[in-house]
């Protein structure tokens, strides 16, 4: 079935994710990062107040996951993100340490599809889903515009 064995991007071209890729379930990795004031929603523009910006957020659960299958993955071949599902909770103040968390959930062919969370000293910040697809380097930059 073509549903299940490739997608459609802009401009009409086919990716296959059926390629199986040398990942396993089950890899997780965290970072953290200490508020600064180039972390907020208004250094990125992405809002008016001095609290970690929710695209710095994203960024931060992003890194974790890229260090939770780095050294996994063939020679040649990295990860890009394709799909972001995330709820940012609570405002984070700066000053305050986030810890993102990522964890490999379902490998399907080439996606890699990843249970993130977000905590400071008071609970969760933020939650979500992110699903990365592998590729090769070399090929996914010839393709870019």
């Amino acid at each position: 079935m073509v549903a299940q064995t490739a997608g459609r991007v802009a401009g009409g071209a086919c990716l296959s994710y059926r390629t199986a890729v040398p990942v396993q379930s089950g890899l997780s990795a965290q970072v953290s990062l200490v508020v600064v004031e180039s972390d907020t929603a208004l250094a990125l523009r992405s809002g008016d107040v001095p609290v970690l910006a929710t695209p710095r957020l994203i960024a931060l659960c992003e890194e974790a996951a890229c260090l939770a299958v780095s050294g996994t993955l063939d020679e040649g071949q990295t990860s890009v993100g394709v799909r972001v599902q995330f709820d940012h909770l609570v405002p984070v103040r700066i000053g305050s340490r986030v810890v993102a968390e990522a964890t490999l959930e379902k490998v399907e062919g080439r996606r890699l599809v990843f249970t993130v969370t977000a905590t400071d000293a008071a609970g969760l910040a933020g939650a979500g889903r992110l699903t990365r697809v592998v590729v090769d380097r070399d090929d996914f930059l010839a393709k870019s515009r």
